[in-house]
């Protein structure tokens, strides 16, 4: 078990946490600028009548100019709060604001928190029923059952947006998502096996009615309750939940039916399953002790008894977690975005089908980070996705929003699934938006880019290279042992075969690309002897390749320094023949969704203002192979001639050679840098400023402000970043950070791509 799990939650710092700083876990942001008289009228009086105009003409325009699109209600009374009981409405406000942050968190939608002070269930339903002007959807939440079921109904019924009892779906459809993958691993099918039930609240009922529609007999479900076996002819304690599943004509206890048990699904109390009771079971068994935050046996003590187990828990500290938060986030967002009237069983099934998918895929090595290291793959220690995995997102949505539209419920019927599986990755931030929109601009094209990796046995460049291969970014090249190489991808499931491996040692390249090696570096004193020990390192190698087009961009430097990997692409490659250096650039995504250009922040440390004109421009031309309009900033710590400084006027220099080679480009200089990006102070001071405070490509007046300045973006000012990229090299050479993860690798190879494929559709001409 990983040590980072291992830690206790403690009562003073659990409370600390809530109390710190700004009370509670949630607060509501502005999503519109409103810093302006003129912002101010627009947002509210007088502009705002105008949208109150069009929404009482038309009332589905609501979803057009509010947000309740994107807008949970989040609601409970307190009489089931987790495993605390009937504590009451206000007590259960920490939970509601917790549900807040994880519908935020993991799908992006906003949620109001409202706690109703009504234990009387038709009060409550008729107030939740009189907020749907508000909301898109409902999640209803720790409300004791019986009633739960009813609330549920009768909201449903009376409400034309989706209503979810958390409490009963969430746990169905994960565990659900479980049991049909614990069921293969197991080979066991689910209209034969034997499911055995301990608890008969809202989770167990939903649970086994869910196990139903997904092929579970009903005479081979037995539910217990703390009276034992719900048994036909039973009367003590009985509901009309419980009868529908009645099953069997004698009293027994859970230890009784355990032996039968192919499947045991705990939604009770801690500790109430024994070791003996688990080792009774049938070969293969499958074990669901869900009961938080005690199972109902722990499970070092359940695989302690049977190495032939699956066993699933609601602990994060174990393997296989069933967690709410799998289903609830995506399965609204799913119905959110088709705007649809209600979440039926066929959008509940839709989910539970698409986790057991993903859960058969390759996790990311992201994922496995996120859990201290923890090998994820499938079989019994791992059914079910991961609480973190962000793929999540990407797998459950679709899938919800494709059953709501075939089966009727969606107000959006001419909807697009493929390009709303891409859309959903703007949901994970900006910088996954800007990557995406690299990354699908490639795979459209019909003929792809070979990128050679120089980390070719890496197990991550592996990993990534199956990806660009996959998706159709790029044809990969990789570089290295042949037999290492194989070793690795063999130990990871992946076939070498697929791929195009140049072992250096071995190859016919050697003699041909040591003569062209001498040729540029002759005049150097580069002799033929010693381009040929060169050429059997792979970052010269792989740059070879380039120049000689036998490839057409190269990553490297998971395992070098970055001068140690700069340095043979620029002997080799060399410069634009436009400009005389390179420069490294990050793409800097502020949180509100600006795109920013950094440079240079890798590789001069004080470059002059004649170095400093040609960054500028080669990371202006940078901005337009994303498609965005250059506005240059050349910053100082002074604004317009207030210092005489050296290190101001070679800002200023720059910024005069770069009007007269390129009139064209908007820039301007010096400046600081709040008058470069905050358009009042330059409205207010600066009223002659060409940018006006709307800079989007920031030029630093060296290496350490520009190293800083986006470190200190994305620590502190919560900003993302893409990077770093090099520009300024005659052809498509970019260097990987050491720390690199495999999505990295994937995105530098889309964006190494679509340079190739610039380069060779494009001229841009500098006048």
């Amino acid at each position: 078990m990983s040590e980072m799990y291992k830690k206790k939650i403690n009562r003073e710092e659990a409370l600390k946490y809530h109390s710190s700083g700004r009370k509670g876990k949630i607060e509501v942001i502005p999503s519109k600028p409103c810093d302006t008289q003129y912002e101010l009228s627009l947002a509210y009086s007088p502009g705002v009548a105008e949208p109150c105009r069009d929404i009482a003409e038309n009332e589905e325009l609501v979803y057009e100019y509010t947000a309740k699109g994107n807008l949970v209600g989040v609601i409970s009374n307190g009489t089931a709060v987790l495993g605390l009981g009937n504590i009451g409405a206000s007590a259960s406000k920490p939970v509601m604001e917790g549900k807040g942050v994880l519908f935020k968190k993991f799908a992006d939608i906003d949620v109001f928190d409202i706690e109703v002070k009504t234990q009387d269930a038709e009060e409550f339903i008729n107030a939740v029923a009189n907020l749907e002007p508000t909301f898109g959807g409902i999640n209803l939440e720790d409300i004791k059952a019986p009633e739960c079921f009813y609330i549920e109904q009768e909201l449903q019924r009376r409400m034309q947006i989706p209503v979810f009892h958390d409490d009963q779906h969430g746990t169905a459809i994960i565990s659900g998502a479980a049991l049909l993958n614990a069921c293969e691993v197991q080979g066991k099918k689910l209209d034969e096996i034997t499911v055995v039930v301990s608890g008969a609240g809202a989770s167990a009922i939903a649970c086994s009615l869910f196990y139903l529609k997904l092929g579970v007999k009903r005479e081979n479900v037995f539910l217990c309750d703390r009276k034992g076996l719900v048994y036909k002819g039973r009367t003590e304690d009985m509901s009309e939940q419980k009868l529908f599943f009645a099953n069997g004509d004698a009293p027994a206890t859970l230890g009784d039916m355990m032996h039968r048990a192919d499947v045991f699904l705990g939604l009770s109390a801690g500790g109430l399953v024994t070791k003996e009771m688990v080792a009774s079971m049938p070969p293969n068994p499958i074990v669901f002790a869900l009961a938080n935050p005690d199972p109902e046996i722990d499970y070092p003590d359940a695989i302690g008894v049977r190495d032939d187990i699956i066993v699933a828990t609601g602990r994060s500290d174990y393997p296989n977690q069933v967690n709410n938060v799998l289903g609830f986030p995506y399965i609204f967002r799913g119905a959110l975005d088709v705007r649809a009237k209600a979440i039926n069983d066929e959008m509940k099934l839709a989910a539970a089908y698409a986790l057991a998918t993903l859960a058969k895929q390759e996790v990311p090595e992201s994922v496995a980070r996120a859990y201290g290291g923890e090998e994820t793959k499938f079989g019994r220690g791992y059914i079910i996705p991961k609480a973190l995995d962000p793929r999540v997102l990407l797998f459950v949505p679709p899938a919800v929003a494709k059953a709501a539209i075939e089966s009727g419920v969606a107000r959006k019927q001419d909807f697009n699934i493929e390009e709303y599986k891409i859309n959903l990755q703007s949901h994970q931030g900006n910088a996954k938006r800007f990557k995406v929109s690299i990354t699908t601009g490639v795979q459209r094209r019909t003929a792809k880019k070979r990128i050679v990796l120089t980390e070719g046995e890496e197990p991550k460049a592996l990993r990534g290279d199956e990806i660009i291969l996959e998706d159709g970014i790029a044809q990969p090249i990789l570089l290295g042992g042949q037999a290492r190489m194989k070793r690795v991808a063999d130990s990871m499931g992946i076939d070498l075969s697929r791929f195009e491996t140049i072992d250096i040692y071995y190859s016919d390249k050697c003699e041909e690309y040591a003569h062209i090696l001498t040729n540029k570096r002759q005049r150097r004193g580069m002799t033929l002897g010693e381009a040929r020990k060169l050429v059997m390192r792979r970052n010269y190698f792989g740059a070879l390749m380039v120049e000689s087009g036998d490839a057409d961009g190269l990553l490297s430097g998971l395992n070098l320094r970055y001068d140690e990997t700069i340095r043979p692409a620029l002997e080799i490659i060399g410069t634009d023949k436009r400009f005389s250096r390179v420069a490294g650039m990050y793409v800097v995504i502020t949180k509100r969704g600006d795109t920013l250009f950094f440079a240079d922040t890798t590789v001069t440390p004080n470059p002059t203002a004649k170095q400093l004109a040609d960054i500028a421009m080669i990371t202006a031309e940078a901005a337009e192979r994303f498609k965005i309009t250059p506005r240059v900033a050349m910053l100082s710590f002074s604004d317009f001639g207030m210092s005489r400084d050296p290190s101001v006027l070679k800002m200023r220099e720059a910024m005069e050679i770069v009007k007269a080679k390129r009139p064209n480009l908007i820039i301007d200089g010096e400046m600081q840098a709040d008058s470069a990006v905050w358009p009042d102070k330059a409205r207010e001071q600066f009223p002659f400023s060409t940018i006006q405070g709307n800079a989007n490509v920031l030029i630093f007046p060296d290496l350490n402000a520009a190293n800083i300045a986006y470190k200190l973006m994305i620590r502190l000012g919560e900003a993302e970043a893409v990077g770093p990229i090099l520009i300024g090299m005659n052809k498509p050479i970019h260097i990987l950070e050491r720390d690199a993860d495999v999505q990295d690798i994937v995105s530098m190879a889309a964006i190494c791509a679509d340079e190739a494929f610039e380069r060779e559709n494009v001229q841009t001409v500098i006048v």
